[in-house]
């Protein structure tokens, strides 16, 4: 038997979108896509459901934890319901579009569903926005996705943001370099994602001078790249570092406004990264706006890896980060307006509401229905109050 007041509950992590913010949510994918489209990215729409084998391959064996699963009834075959559409995105470029010639820029836009939500967002289904630039391995590619998520937020009227440049391969190489247990890197990557340069000692003993200096190497991108210079790492890694560097400076020229931050051990969210990656933010705003980097897009075992980069937004720490939605032109139009007046004003760009009730007082209904105008005597009334 269902309580009259449980009809509006639903599981924790899931929410109604009511108005206005369903239809400004709405809005602004469509003008990021827009700015995507723009630079060349070129528009796909996977589906919400994938059998699970292709769904969790590749990249996508990352967020296999995060995927609700079910049998689906007509191939009686497992199938996994999106948790992240990058890996979907990736399947495509490597099947579908596999003859298309690379780099390949792809956009999307939709929701996802995971099993969790974290303590900086609760939410388990919410909108992602991005973009996939597959077989691209120049660092130009790199620096064309941080400044294409920079700029499509700043369309939007994001402000005041920063990016946090990350190395999440780098600790995880170190390690083995330094023939480290599978268990302690385990445990070295969670200290140096809480900042707890005792815990890192502990840990590595002798071998924690490099994790500690990668630890003081976070800050201001001058600063940072300054310090992991200084560092002795082995020549692939330090080969990195140096391509970091490049990707900074080509950012700092095209975009000189765009405070840069480097984090080089950050490694949380980044699991299926092979290189440099990024992390966006905007000032006073709760939790990452997106996230992104280099992968190796495989669609299925036993393929060759293409070298590839993207970023994902999400869609519920952007909006957090706008204005003050305003609530636009409403015009109420009293009963009996000409349809063709109506048509007019909505060509002009007001928001009309007919009015029904012949009986009501006008300046009454308008403001009940939250209008901000009235259309009096075939004039443009502001409603008072």
């Amino acid at each position: 038997m269902t309580i009259a007041g449980e009809k509006g509950l639903l599981p924790a992590g899931l929410t109604d979108g009511l108005p206005p913010f369903a239809a400004q949510e709405a809005d602004v994918v469509e003008r990021l896509i827009a700015c995507f489209a723009a630079q060349g990215y070129e528009r796909v729409k996977p589906p919400l459901l994938e059998f699970e084998d292709t769904l969790l391959a590749g990249a996508g064996s990352d967020v296999a934890q995060q995927t609700f699963r079910l049998m689906d009834p007509v191939s009686q075959r497992m199938m996994g319901l999106r948790a992240d559409m990058t890996p979907q995105v990736a399947r495509i470029a490597a099947t579908r579009l596999a003859k298309t010639a690379r780099p390949l820029r792809l956009c999307y836009g939709g929701q996802v569903l995971q099993v969790k939500g974290s303590q900086m967002r609760p939410e388990r289904q919410f909108g992602q926005v991005g973009v996939e630039l597959i077989g691209a391995p120049q660092e130009r590619a790199d620096a064309e996705v941080i400044l294409l998520a920079a700029e499509a937020l700043a369309a939007v009227g994001v402000g005041r943001l920063s990016v946090d440049l990350n190395l999440p391969i780098l600790v995880g190489a170190l390690a083995k370099e330094l023939s480290m247990e599978e268990g302690k890197i385990s445990a070295l990557r969670q200290a140096l994602d809480r900042k707890d340069a005792a815990a890192i000692g502990s840990i590595a003993g002798p071998q924690a001078p490099p994790f500690t200096a990668l630890l003081r190497a976070t800050g201001p991108a001058g600063a940072a790249l300054e310090a992991l210079r200084k560092i002795e790492l082995p020549d692939a890694l330090a080969a990195e570092v140096a391509r970091l560097h490049r990707v900074v400076d080509v950012i700092r020229a095209a975009a000189p406004e765009l405070t840069l931050t480097v984090d080089p051990a950050e490694h949380r969210g980044f699991e299926y990264h092979s290189g440099i990656s990024f992390i966006v933010f905007a000032r006073g705003v709760r939790g990452e706006l997106g996230r992104g980097g280099r992968y190796n897009a495989v669609a299925t075992p036993g393929e060759a890896a293409i070298s590839s980069t993207g970023f994902t937004l999400y869609m519920d720490s952007v909006l957090r980060a706008l204005p003050k939605l305003d609530s636009g032109r409403r015009l109420y139009l009293p009963p009996g307006c000409a349809p063709e007046r109506a048509r007019s004003l909505r060509s002009e760009g007001w928001i009309t509401l007919a009015g029904l009730d012949e009986n009501a007082v006008v300046e009454a209904e308008a403001a009940r229905l939250g209008c901000s105008h009235i259309l009096l005597n075939d004039r443009i009334e502001k409603l008072e109050g």
